[in-house]
């Protein structure tokens, strides 16, 4: 798992560290490229409800590209604050909750059960990924367990909207999404239980 988390930050370095110069000369505080980011979800939402499912998988990557950014701007400028992070993981979820919310809309509306259920399912196994992880930090134990966290899971979504006018791609998609979400909550459950169980 530390590899993983090393190669995470490998990786998140390298696309940040370019554009991360730049930000730090503008006005722009971390809290507000994390607003920024969150109205760019929200646009890929409403992208979902009126089936540009193409456009809005372009979208959520953009989004994500500034959920990276934010953390990354304020190390880099001294102005992390405890509430820039409160706020960062509240739109975190309340976005991760806009795009599969946006997505059981739809298929309710068309009347694909199966995709309804799974994308539920889907949500609160990301919402329980993340709620572990806040729930053991607080209490003084430091969690990066899982295989699959944030960034994975939107790659993966906005994969699957780029890919849906294959058939099956967000039946495949969101079986994924679901599978390794509560695979993710299950490593994290027994990783809290090996730390905290004494």
């Amino acid at each position: 798992m530390a590899n993983l988390e090393s190669f995470r930050k490998f990786i998140s370095r390298g696309i940040t560290t370019p554009v991360i110069s730049a930000l730090a000369k503008t006005p722009l505080t971390p809290n507000a490229v994390t607003c920024i980011g969150f109205i760019i979800t929200m646009g890929a939402g409403a992208l979902i409800c009126t089936d540009y499912w193409l456009v809005a998988g372009i979208v959520v990557l953009v989004a994500g590209l500034f959920d990276m950014l934010d953390g990354a701007l304020a190390r880099a400028t001294n102005k992390t604050t405890r509430f820039g992070a409160v706020l960062d993981s509240t739109l975190d979820r309340v976005s991760e909750a806009i795009l599969l919310v946006s997505l059981i809309a739809i298929f309710a509306r068309d009347g694909f059960l199966t995709e309804c259920i799974l994308a539920g399912a889907a949500l609160v196994g990301s919402l329980l990924v993340s709620y572990i992880r806040a729930r053991i930090e607080g209490l003084g134990v430091e969690c990066k367990e899982g295989i699959f966290t944030r960034p994975e899971r939107v790659i993966l979504l906005a994969l699957g909207l780029m890919l849906s006018q294959f058939n099956y791609a967000m039946l495949i998609t969101l079986s994924l999404l679901t599978l390794f979400s509560w695979f993710t909550v299950i490593e994290r459950m027994l990783y809290a239980w090996r730390k905290l169980k004494e």
